[in-house]
């Protein structure tokens, strides 16, 4: 028994630091990835300093989507179906709904009608003139409409309608705000933000939200913060279309030799690297090697262009390793200007005095065992 874990302690001791347990890749090891082989480097590295900072934020990131697409023009102040109308008649001869005044005075009668549905066949039907088809007409038209169906049964009648409820030119709004439901379009309420205000808005950061918009089989998507600052993604809607806000949070997530191993939540506006590393309690005093700070992102490939960098971009873009150096005072400059995009992964890879600590700890380990089974074996054979 003591011959075989003598043995097993030799072998440890042989293979060096890479039998020590480790919570992510060494520095070397990521290095070798970059170096080219027979089917090329996986990654590139870019050594990040302030210059390098500035390009990445200069390459102002697009919204990841637009609205644009779905910008309508068809009029929202047409009468469709479903829609109630107020008509009012003014006929100056009094006839046919009387009116004040002697015989030698001239008689008049003004009537407003009770509010009328526009039926599924897109009239409505008014007394004397009978079904009167407006479905597709402004409200002028159609008063225009039922005055020529009141013509020769009323003397020159006068005829006005009001839109008394637009259930016909409206769309849906679902999701992230507070009051989702069916939104009236009109003319001067028509836009994205007009239907959202009018749903309450959302709770949600307009960062972490995106907007989509359908329209028969289309979907358009851009980010809530789009819409707000940019006047050509609030767009104008149409009758019938979807509006659906969706929660998508912004995370970045943290490995290797820091305060904590976890996946954060970003919070309104920019995150930097100096912020992103302070909500996880910074670097890992005595482990961390403060020179080679890490961070792995897919880059759009115009920001790789703009940095020299010639790796192949995948589907999901270049993938890019932006390493930093946080023993030098500069590098407290980068890493406060260096902005932390979703999804990016922050590492810390171990300092070589901490490995070589971790190493001996666990040789010390297995040294105990071995002392502590030969003293075991030796009582037991006394």
């Amino acid at each position: 028994m003591k011959r075989s874990l003598l043995a097993l302690l030799v072998l440890t001791a042989l293979g060096g630091c890479s039998t020590v347990p480790r919570d992510g890749p060494s520095g070397r090891a990521i290095e070798r990835g970059a170096e080219a082989g027979p089917a090329g480097p996986s990654y590139a590295i870019v050594e990040l300093d302030y210059a390098a900072a500035e390009r990445v934020k200069a390459a102002a990131a697009p919204y990841g989507g637009s609205l644009a697409g779905a910008a309508s023009t068809a009029p929202l102040d047409l009468i469709g179906e479903g829609d109630q109308l107020v008509v009012s008649i003014f006929e100056p001869s009094g006839a046919l709904f009387g009116g004040g005044g002697g015989s030698t005075a001239v008689r008049s009668g003004n009537q407003a009608l009770p509010a009328v549905t526009v039926d599924r066949s897109g009239a409505v039907t008014i007394p004397y003139a009978g079904a009167v088809r407006v479905a597709g007409l402004t409200p002028t038209q159609a008063g225009a409409a039922i005055r020529r169906a009141l013509v020769g049964k009323v003397g020159n009648p006068q005829v006005s309608v009001a839109l008394a409820d637009n259930r016909s030119s409206a769309v849906t709004v679902l999701g992230e705000v507070r009051q989702p439901g069916r939104a009236p379009l009109s003319v001067n309420a028509n836009t994205v933000l007009d239907v959202i205000a009018a749903a309450g808005g959302s709770e949600r950061p307009a960062q972490d939200v995106r907007v989509d918009v359908r329209r028969g089989t289309q979907t358009f998507s851009a980010p809530l913060t789009a819409v707000n600052t940019d006047f050509a993604e609030n767009v104008r809607l149409q009758a019938g279309d979807l509006v659906s806000l969706t929660y998508v949070p912004r995370r970045y997530s943290t490995f290797g030799a820091l305060g904590a191993i976890t996946l954060v939540d970003m919070p309104a506006g920019d995150t930097t690297l100096a912020a992103a590393l302070s909500r996880v309690g910074g670097l890992n005093d005595g482990a961390a090697n403060a020179r080679s700070v890490m961070v792995f992102r897919f880059e759009r490939p115009e920001v790789a262009q703009a940095l020299g960098v010639t790796q192949p971009a995948t589907v999901r873009g270049v993938p890019v390793i932006y390493r930093l150096n946080l023993e030098e005072g500069e590098g407290l400059f980068t890493a406060g200007s260096f902005v932390i995009q979703p999804e990016d992964i922050i590492y810390a890879p171990r300092a070589l005095s901490a490995e070589i600590s971790k190493f001996f700890g666990l040789i010390q380990q297995v040294t105990r065992v071995v002392y502590d089974l030969s003293v075991t074996s030796t009582l037991n054979t006394n």
